[in-house]
């Protein structure tokens, strides 16, 4: 994995990605990636992870723009490995799952053939957590009282944007599910609500703080499951 030449986009939670991976790489002097923030495609004659922000929250097609954009302006074909990542607030309650994956979909199968010396990785949507603070509890159960929308609502648009994604990546395994790395427990359980027979999952409370971005414990362990996928894809294309 070291030997490659990586470009991962994103934004505020991606930062607590590679922090993170940093995380891990104290705690494992043989992880030895080069981690580096930039977009410059002349960063790309040596092996390297570079990450920087691309697009802007809120606005899905920004973000693919950008990334787009990255690739064309000649980290296409350069890089091994290439990938971006939706943030939580990209896709809530009043989003439409599949326009956004067909949006994302047509461009990434369009790089894919422009690029072909590049292999496209693909990431699922993070879902947010319940907040631990009883404050913020009480509010959002006084919303679901009066009929408000909330965290429910939003990781239902988040779930079924994902269950897209899976369905169409699983099977080439090119596909890192953030989401369930979220919402599974050290001891193998997982986090969900249950409303009206409908099952949704949600990140454990114990990785966040705010209820969104990952905390030291949460980057950890999402950071240590992107390595494991990172690795496997890099060990397929060195053979």
């Amino acid at each position: 994995l070291a030997e490659k030449k990586i470009f991962f986009g994103h934004q505020s939670v991606g930062f607590n990605i590679v922090d993170g991976l940093k995380d891990v790489m104290k705690e494992h002097d043989y992880i030895t990636l080069n981690i580096v923030e930039t977009n410059d495609s002349a960063d790309f004659d040596q092996p390297i992870f570079a990450h920087a922000r691309v697009g802007h929250n809120v606005d899905t097609t920004s973000k693919i723009n950008a990334f787009r954009d990255i690739m064309d302006n000649g980290v296409g074909n350069k890089a091994d490995i290439a990938f971006f990542k939706f943030c939580y607030v990209d896709i809530m309650r009043d989003s439409e799952p599949k326009q956004i994956f067909n949006q994302y979909t047509g461009a990434m199968n369009e790089l894919s053939r422009r690029y072909s010396q590049t292999t496209f990785l693909h990431v699922t949507v993070p879902v947010c957590s319940v907040s631990r603070s009883a404050k913020k509890v009480v509010k959002s159960l006084i919303k679901r009282l009066i009929g408000r929308p909330g965290v429910f609502e939003d990781n239902v648009k988040r779930w079924e944007y994902n269950a897209l994604l899976n369905d169409a990546y699983v099977k080439e395994q090119k596909l890192f599910d953030m989401a369930l790395a979220e919402t599974v427990s050290l001891n193998g359980f997982r986090t969900y609500i249950k409303k009206g027979g409908q099952k949704v999952f949600f990140m454990l409370p114990q990785y966040t703080t705010d209820g969104g971005h990952l905390n030291e414990e949460g980057r950890r362990i999402v950071a240590e499951q992107l390595l494991i996928v990172l690795a496997e894809l890099a060990n397929e294309l060195t053979v």
